[in-house]
């Protein structure tokens, strides 16, 4: 397989992953809102869900899929576009799924904050040194 597959594979995990976690998240609003016999239009906003809603975990983790992840994605499309795809770039990929998963199971289930952050922060700085050594590969490239 080459590395650009490997790289949409990557993608997809992600996004599987985001579905998951959306699935998560519907299936614990919708128990708690039977449970306590919330009407649906009593949390038309994020504030009036807020003020209703304790079982936010998922939700906040879906929110977070959206955050960090974006700047992978965007990596991702980058490295494809360019056809610039090397074998550490694939490493890193991975990787950087392996911690949002950990992310997401922790953040979803236990929710210890320190032991959260440490994936979150993990998967942050590894996104962070893969752009930058992404940029510094191809910047030869660009010039020749």
């Amino acid at each position: 397989m080459s590395n650009t597959y490997h790289l949409a594979a990557a993608s997809l995990a992600l996004v599987l992953l985001t579905f998951a976690v959306g699935l998560r998240m519907l299936a614990a609003r919708t128990s708690e809102m039977k449970q306590l016999k919330i009407h649906p239009q009593s949390t038309a906003t994020s504030l009036k869900m807020a003020a209703r809603l304790t079982d936010v975990q998922a939700a906040d983790n879906f929110r977070n899929l959206f955050e960090v992840p974006v700047l992978f994605y965007a990596l991702m499309a980058m490295a494809v576009a360019t056809a610039h795809a090397p074998p550490w770039l694939v490493i890193g990929a991975w990787l950087f799924v392996t911690l949002r998963v950990v992310h997401s199971a922790i953040h979803c289930s236990y929710n210890t904050v320190m032991h959260r952050f440490a994936a979150f922060g993990a998967s942050l700085l590894l996104v962070v040194v893969l752009w930058v050594a992404f940029v510094v590969t191809l910047a030869p490239q660009a010039g020749g």
